[in-house]
């Protein structure tokens, strides 16, 4: 008697390698290919560290804005990454409405690996989007070194990883646009709002400093803005995030986001091969 057939482990791997391949190639293109969407995803940073910056810099600083428009730079470099990253979910919803997420689905590929591709495509995506604006650091003051924009682009590209995976995980269980848009206005402004993007978050109330303690983008604009000051020859911009008194490294806190993203991601590719 014959033993049945079985697919070759290297065969299956080689479909799940190809499946993020093309999810991710797909996610680029729609980034390259949609120069409108790039420019008005660029717009809302650039008013926020050019109009804020420079309006709250005059109040702040006098008639030279250029330390809190230091402060604010990792802020915008944030908001360029957010929307695009969370907004992958907003493709799943959408590829779900169409019918080309039924399509996807009978490939021969685990589920999990199709919400991966489409996280990795939306994450660089996002990171080449807060690399853009990059270009405007000498406004706030920050000198263009290459190995600072280096750390910064690989900073980016695991915060929206992190994010990526957020708007999955809510993509997954909701299956109409304007529901996923409420939930992600929802989710957006408060996350960033309690990041200390725009304002220092020490000497805050303790019930504003406790919910900024367990906002993941805390760390995110905390790493961001301690490896833009290691670079700079001001005075630190800010005393930074700690936890009664202990200032947790940089590298602990993107361990952290990297973790929060895998986990969020695992659990979103386990939801979607129950209900998908």
């Amino acid at each position: 008697m014959r033993p049945a057939a079985v697919a070759p482990r290297p065969a299956r791997l080689r479909h799940e390698v190809t499946a993020v391949r093309v999810l991710w190639q797909r996610e680029m293109i729609r980034l390259f290919r949609s120069r409108a969407r790039l420019l008005m995803t660029l717009l809302t940073p650039l008013l926020f560290l050019l109009v804020l910056g420079v309006g709250m810099g005059r109040m702040i600083d006098g008639d030279s804005p250029g330390s809190y428009l230091a402060f604010v730079f990792p802020g915008a470099l944030l908001m360029a990454v957010q929307v695009p990253a969370l907004g992958i979910g907003a493709s799943i919803v959408w590829d779900r409405e169409v019918g080309f997420l039924r399509e996807m689905l009978v490939a021969p590929v685990r589920r999990g690996t199709l919400l991966l591709g489409k996280c990795a495509g939306g994450a660089t995506a996002a990171a080449a989007q807060g690399g853009i604006l990059l270009a405007f650091a000498g406004v706030a003051g920050i000198p263009y070194h290459p190995a600072l924009f280096l750390i910064l682009l690989l900073e980016l590209l695991l915060i929206a990883w992190t994010l990526a995976a957020i708007g999955a995980l809510v993509a997954v269980g909701i299956t109409r646009m304007e529901t996923f848009q409420t939930v992600l206005g929802l989710i957006t402004m408060p996350l960033f709002f309690l990041s200390g993007a725009l304002f220092t978050t020490s000497g805050l109330p303790g019930w504003l400093q406790a919910l900024t303690l367990v906002n993941p983008l805390s760390y995110a604009v905390d790493a961001l803005r301690r490896t833009t000051g290691h670079f700079m020859t001001a005075e630190p911009l800010s005393p930074g995030l700690s936890w009664a008194g202990w200032q947790p490294p940089v590298v602990l806190e993107l361990l952290a986001m990297c973790l929060l993203g895998t986990a969020t991601l695992l659990l979103a590719a386990r939801m979607f091969a129950r209900s998908a």
